[in-house]
């Protein structure tokens, strides 16, 4: 997502009546599950209901969410030029064996368009481009951009998975997934670590706190945190990537998002947590307003995914800027005759987004794990920070 400034909640632009509709629909279900939970219903729950309750949930319904006429902006909506780019690392894994690509969570299905054109280029298509899409609304959209947009001989390549296979090497994707992965909240209080959560109150949702246990105790225990800070712990995006280790006979997995090692994610400053939600290119932190109408995610914490699974190898991390540049962008861009300026202007304003330190170069990262895989990827061949992911967080 592009960065945008924080807007005041009574500054958003007003749903229609239809939308509302729909949010008040899934806010009655919410509220039966508070009711069935016991009056009080941890974060993350809350934000998989928001975002993915069937036919109502934000990915589960059918409004527009992607480009200029939804509420956030992706890198491959943005410019043909990520996938190209995003490719021509693919490029590399295929020529060494890996002839299945599989992509979680395809948004639109740009990043799947712009990829198979440009390998068909290179002469390195995949025998299979399989995506993983939990949203029957985005699923739907995906088959009907590639199908019209693909040549047949490239389409007849793709296929929808409803479950990843059991076994499989495979080149994996996941471009803006992690972050819309529901994520615990907790705040150290009084020298007690409470979980976030949502109570039913006066015909509202509103937060409360209670004492974490278990698994996510345990994790918040070891950040180590001050007291009156409020973060994450997005136990469920580490199970995924260990899921993954389990299912790869061999292979990488490229994951491209918005986040920070341990040592920044936890820093001082953040003490309030990295929870943002994107209402029509608006953003905001009121995670309670208007469930299913907006996106709702938190940044992530890269070093808990590079040691998620004892079964994977950490094969680089570095800011998307820097492994864009490494996987060819600018020689991607020079392919353009400048003098062609209608043609031009607009690739070169595209790639000063997708690398500028201000706008999506720095803030996303991209992360690639791999299971007995043994070359070096060019992504990563310059300014790889692997290094910076073992740092201990410092004191809150």
């Amino acid at each position: 997502m592009l960065a945008v400034p924080l807007s005041n909640t009574n500054t958003l632009p007003p749903p229609d009546a239809n939308a509302l509709a729909i949010s008040t629909t899934l806010l009655l279900q919410i509220r039966a599950a508070i009711a069935a939970a016991g009056g009080w219903l941890p974060f993350e729950r809350y934000m998989h209901l928001a975002l993915y309750a069937p036919g109502l949930g934000y990915y589960s319904a059918g409004s527009h969410k992607l480009g200029a006429g939804g509420d956030f902006t992706t890198a491959p909506e943005q410019s043909t030029l990520f996938g190209q780019t995003v490719a021509q690392q693919l490029v590399e894994l295929i020529h060494s064996g890996l002839d299945t690509i599989i992509e979680l969570g395809a948004g639109s299905g740009a990043l799947a368009h712009s990829v198979l054109l440009e390998l068909a280029q290179c002469n390195a298509l995949p025998d299979r481009y399989a995506i993983l899409e939990v949203s029957p609304d985005l699923r739907a959209r995906q088959h009907t951009r590639l199908q019209t947009q693909l040549p047949p001989a490239l389409f007849a390549r793709i296929d929808w998975l409803d479950t990843l296979p059991s076994q499989c090497s495979a080149a994996v994707i996941a471009n803006e997934v992690l972050d819309a992965i529901p994520s615990h909240r907790v705040r150290l209080h009084q020298g007690q670590y409470l979980e976030q959560g949502v109570v039913s109150q006066d015909q509202a949702l509103a937060w409360d706190y209670r004492p974490a246990t278990g698994a996510l105790l345990a994790a918040a225990q070891a950040l180590g945190l001050d007291e009156g800070y409020e973060t994450e712990i997005n136990l469920a995006a580490q199970a995924l990537i260990a899921d993954l280790g389990t299912r790869l006979n061999r292979g990488v997995i490229l994951c491209i998002d918005y986040g920070f090692p341990a040592h920044e994610y936890y820093h001082p400053q953040r003490n309030q947590g990295t929870l943002m939600c994107h209402y029509r290119h608006h953003a905001h932190t009121d995670a309670l307003l208007w469930p299913g109408l907006q996106d709702i995610t938190t940044h992530v914490n890269f070093s808990a995914i590079a040691k998620a699974s004892p079964l994977l190898t950490l094969c680089g991390y570095t800011q998307q800027a820097q492994f864009l540049i490494n996987c060819g962008i600018t020689d991607l861009l020079s392919a353009t005759d400048p003098r062609d300026t209608q043609r031009y202007l607009p690739l070169a304003t595209q790639a000063q987004t997708l690398l500028s330190p201000a706008e999506m170069g720095e803030l996303f990262k991209v992360i690639a794990l791999g299971r007995h895989w043994d070359g070096p990827l060019r992504g990563f061949s310059r300014g790889d920070k692997s290094h910076t992911l073992s740092r201990i967080p410092p004191a809150a």
